[in-house]
């Protein structure tokens, strides 16, 4: 079963501990010492989609040498200000890179693998796009 512990540090500050006993540091904008909670919530979203594709492309026998993923949403303007789209902007480098096997690695992650996307697709529209950035040939 997972688990996640979040405790007060003061004020709006918070400590977020999962079962693996690792820590985030959690905050409302006006504290300025850490995560605000609910971008947190997209953090996790492309961390879960990331270590997916790492895997997949581990698999596919590609050397990937840079994985960013950008996550950008829109949220209602009223409370609770709820996430209806958010956008996935993955930017890959790597041997054996081919868009043909980024596009493959992202639909089995979002589709198949990840926890995180599967939970919020109800509630919010997901979509994906990606660069390949080349090599330096150094």
């Amino acid at each position: 079963m997972a688990q996640a512990t979040v405790r007060r540090i003061t004020g709006k500050q918070f400590i977020g501990i999962d079962s693996t006993n690792h820590s985030v540091v959690l905050s409302t904008p006006d504290e300025g010492v850490g995560v605000k909670p609910s971008e947190m919530m997209l953090v996790a979203l492309a961390s879960c989609t990331a270590v997916d594709v790492v895997e997949i492309l581990e698999k596919k026998k590609v050397d990937l040498q840079f994985l960013e993923i950008k996550a950008t949403a829109e949220q209602d303007q009223d409370p609770p200000w709820t996430f209806r789209k958010i956008h996935l902007l993955y930017r890959l480098s790597g041997k054996g890179m081919t868009p043909k096997a980024a596009a493959q690695a992202i639909e089995l992650s979002e589709s198949k693998y990840c926890s995180v996307a599967s939970t919020l697709r109800g509630v919010a529209e997901i979509t994906t796009s990606f660069e390949i950035i080349p090599l330096s040939s150094e």
